[in-house]
């Protein structure tokens, strides 16, 4: 692979030669001494971390994340469907940010706050930050939709036109497309003296329908657009003349559109005044007592059942709401006036999902053909092949079909007698759900840890551990308060008349469909004491076990924190000695103050300090005197980064880890983490030379955090090309793949 000139990247091809390599530290070492230190280095003068402003505020951090979604939407570098299916994805991150993080902040504001965060801003300061940050960005948002996407879809032969504008005999063929397929699923909701306000329920979209009775006057009511019809119909004299969403170019109305303009046939007798979209957001962030529930998967399908009736945190309105409708709307629903956002239409820019994924390969990215393993020869057993050395898989440059290859051939395999694995986020039609099953029927010992409380999929979660025990494998929910997010498999096969233990470990979920969007990275191994360490962690989650002392694995939540701060502290140590210090971190956030600060302490001593973090980062980097060492970046691209490595050069003795764990108090106090390290010098050097040196090079997708909290593209060179590491990756070589 060729990079564009770098020092970072000729630093990390090139091995570093050290003359006094330090011994490396096992998790039972005690911090290193240092005989004699190096004169200090001029620089400015230290000052004490800890103050609120050297801290980002996480939710305002997570905002900007959003934004650099959004500025792919208005990248016109990307296919045009690319660039919709960003402005979706900027628009279903924005839902679940209020259903989670907003949410919490209104109990904060009506309960009181239980801790401040290190930046220090109270609840109601946070929401002010957050209503000034999308009043300006939603603009932006709708503006390219509007000014930009649209224009241009049009001129790719997809239109998005007002019911009002179609012929009269168009109209009628919707009309008769209406009464087929919508009208028998719509419920009309009266609101008077004698109906009570209507529920309505999470992320729907509705209208509010205005009612003249004549002799009664106005009348209110409420018409819920079903969630299982597409949102977009497509219009009579596309390119097809069928109804409905379909691939392939054509007119499309929004389908409230065409419910509001056969609104009479729901309401015969009345005149419709007029009718008006809204669309509201509940607190949909679960809390399980967990103590109290006497059955954990009981107590998980009772409170998913509850997800659509938390209380209303968001209600969005379209601007030609008028006042009077959207106070009806405000004073039933209990909110204040914060948190109601009038918008253009459409309201809901997650649907344009719709649009983003229409059969038109000419208008989207190329179809990517994941890399068959070159060492992990089809004709060759894995286990053979584990055992001859490690293996790295990178997906989605990579196939995720050795993943699957492992467990069918661990379940036919008449030497193989357990299998264990952990299963987060599996999705729909899982192959690695069906393997374990299969392994299970052939009389194999299965356990699986089913994570019922993965937010989001807790009902895909509940469907697999339902099947899994009918087909007699022993399903464990987690551990009681915390959240199982480590990505591992073992499995145990009979060999020479002795067991041997093969491992999977990743920073990724069990699932096939991510593996092709997602960056993750998974490790195959047999070495014994990393394999020992997972039997154990298993035992600990399973059991009753509380294993606090690993030889390989770092694991949260006992010592994973812990750990990384003495290699931190003993990368400090080690450059005051011999001046070599150098961390890379690559993560998805950024958020614990304990880690923040060790990092803070590090730049502080002088070690060059290298953050990619993809999105939430509450270390404030290029601050004189605290953080002038750290330079931090962020790539978002056609894959989502979602691969953790951190690297500590450590005088030579260089240590690698990757795993399932961000830097967060969550990842670090609240949940099942690990991190394992990639022990083969080969494979490392491989990994830092063709997974983490491209993306620190990259000039194309990555933006540098400045220490205001603002992010600014990196450029290239005068004259250069911009660096697409993600293309770069998918077009060149693998250098993981060793023989």
């Amino acid at each position: 692979m060729t990079y564009p000139e770098s020092a970072v990247a000729e630093d990390l091809i090139e091995p570093s030669a050290a003359t006094v390599p330090a011994e490396p530290l096992g998790v039972e070492t005690e911090p290193l001494t240092v005989e004699a230190e190096a004169p200090a280095r001029p620089g400015p003068q230290a000052i004490e971390p800890g103050l609120p402003e050297h801290y980002i505020n996480r939710e305002l951090s997570w905002l900007r994340f959003n934004s650099r979604v959004l500025e792919e939407a208005q990248d016109s570098r990307h296919p045009l469907l690319e660039r919709v299916k960003f402005l979706s994805i900027y628009g279903s991150n924005m839902d679940e940010f209020f259903m989670v993080r907003v949410a919490g902040l209104v109990r904060q504001l009506e309960r009181g706050a239980l801790e401040a965060p290190p930046d220090g801003m109270t609840p109601s300061e946070q929401l002010a930050g957050i209503r000034s940050h999308l009043e300006r960005e939603r603009r932006l948002a709708y503006a390219c939709w509007h000014d930009d996407l649209l224009p241009k879809l049009k001129e790719a032969g997809i239109q998005i036109v007002s019911y009002d504008s179609l012929s009269a005999k168009k109209k009628r063929k919707l009309g008769a497309y209406f009464k087929r397929d919508i009208f028998p699923v719509l419920t009309p909701l009266a609101f008077d003296p004698s109906h009570p306000f209507p529920h309505v329920s999470n992320l729907s979209l509705n209208l509010a329908v205005v009612i003249d009775d004549g002799s009664h006057g106005e009348r209110f009511a409420r018409v819920k657009v079903p969630q299982v019809l597409p949102r977009l119909v497509r219009a009579p004299g596309s390119s097809r003349d069928e109804l409905g969403l379909e691939s392939g170019r054509g007119r499309f109305v929004w389908i409230e559109e065409l419910i509001a303009a056969n609104l009479d046939l729901l309401f015969p007798g009345f005149k419709i005044a007029a009718a008006y979209p809204f669309r509201v957001t509940r607190d949909a962030d679960l809390e399980v007592e967990e103590d109290e529930a006497g059955d954990l998967l009981t107590a998980i399908v009772e409170v998913v059942g509850q997800r659509h009736f938390g209380s209303v945190v968001r209600l969005e309105v379209r601007e030609d709401m008028p006042k009077r409708i959207r106070a009806i709307l405000e004073r039933n629903m209990g909110l204040a006036r914060f948190q109601v956002d009038t918008l253009p239409s459409p309201l809901g820019l997650a649907d344009l999902s719709e649009i983003a994924f229409l059969d038109l390969p000419e208008l989207r990215d190329s179809t990517i053909r994941p890399v068959r393993h070159a060492a992990l020869r089809s004709d060759e057993s894995l286990f053979e092949a584990i055992r001859r050395r490690d293996h790295l898989l990178y997906h989605p440059y990579d196939s995720f079909s050795p993943v699957v290859r492992l467990l069918r051939e661990a379940a036919a395999d008449p030497d193989v007698i357990a299998i264990k694995q952990t299963l987060y986020r599996v999705g729909a039609n899982s192959p690695v759900v069906e393997a374990l099953m299969e392994a299970r029927e052939k009389g194999k010992q299965v356990s699986v840890l089913v994570e019922l409380k993965a937010r989001f999929d807790e009902e895909y979660n509940i469907g697999w551990a339902r099947a899994l025990e009918a087909a007699g494998v022993h399903v464990v929910y987690g551990v009681m308060g915390l959240k199982t997010h480590a990505k591992m498999c073992l499995v145990v096969r009979r060999e020479a008349g002795k067991l041997h233990s093969y491992a999977h470990l990743a920073t990724g979920n069990y699932n096939p469909v991510t593996a092709r969007i997602y960056t993750d990275i998974g490790l195959l191994t047999d070495d014994s004491e990393i394999t020992s360490d997972v039997a154990k962690l298993f035992n600990a989650i399973t059991g009753y076990a509380r294993e606090e002392r690993y030889s390989r694995l770092l694991v949260a939540p006992h010592q994973m924190r812990r750990e990384l701060v003495r290699r931190i502290d003993r990368e400090i140590e080690g450059h005051r000695l011999r001046g070599d210090g150098r961390l890379i971190f690559k993560m998805n956030s950024l958020v614990d103050r304990e880690c923040i600060d060790a990092l803070y302490r590090a730049s502080q001593a002088g070690v060059e300090v290298l953050l990619q973090v993809r999105g939430i980062c509450c270390l404030r980097p290029g601050v004189p005197g605290l953080s002038e060492n750290i330079s931090v970046t962020s790539i978002v691209g056609r894959f989502l980064e979602h691969s953790r490595l951190y690297y500590f050069r450590n005088g030579g003795d260089e240590e690698l880890f990757t795993g399932s764990a961000d830097l967060m108090p969550r990842n670090l106090n609240g949940r099942v983490e690990l991190l394992c390290p990639i022990l083969d010098p080969d494979l490392r050097l491989a990994a830092l030379r063709d997974i983490l040196a491209p993306h620190l090079v990259d000039t194309a997708n990555c933006r540098r955090l400045e220490s205001d909290g603002s992010y600014a593209r990196v450029e290239s060179g005068a004259g250069s090309e911009p660096f697409d590491s993600q293309r770069a990756l998918l077009q060149g070589s693998h250098g993981w793949h060793l023989e």
